[in-house]
């Protein structure tokens, strides 16, 4: 991994952090676990190599501006 640091968001002490794996092109992400179950039932069946995140939506103003959709530019 080629991790290179993007930005983060303290919450309460904690910190969601947002990185960039450029060996891969694709996102690193630290965020909180989710455990909502009416969350959980939204989401449905999560596979045993996946978990789900919850993140402060203002981590993702740490994107660079191509990886954005055209209403986040």
């Amino acid at each position: 991994m080629a991790l290179v640091w993007l930005g983060k968001e303290t919450d309460g002490g904690n910190s969601p952090t947002l990185w960039v794996d450029e060996a891969t092109d694709e996102y690193v992400i630290q965020g909180f676990t989710v455990t909502d179950p009416d969350a959980l039932t939204v989401i449905g069946a999560i596979p045993d190599d996946e978990l789900v995140l919850r993140v402060p939506r203002r981590l993702m103003d740490h994107l660079p501006k191509e990886a954005r959709g055209p209403d986040d530019v």
